[in-house]
């Protein structure tokens, strides 16, 4: 019984799915803010280019990325 949603689902229970189409970019900024490990941050990243491909959303996965990066160190 393997269901990718619940693989990557974050403790917060957001699928990338549902942090990335919401019905307008605040809600996308606050979901991909409220990313705080790197596995959800690329199940995000695999979701989006799967998906819709925006650039401007990859982008700001790509700097979530390097905060986070910069967090653990």
């Amino acid at each position: 019984m393997s269901d990718s949603s619940n693989l990557s689902v974050e403790s917060d229970g957001l699928t990338p799915e549902q942090r990335l189409e919401p019905p307008n970019t605040r809600l996308i900024n606050a979901g991909i803010a409220t990313i705080h490990d790197m596995e959800t941050l690329r199940a995000c990243v695999a979701y989006e280019n799967a998906n819709q491909q925006r650039i401007q959303i990859l982008r700001r996965l790509e700097q979530r990325a390097s905060e986070i990066r910069s967090q653990d160190d």
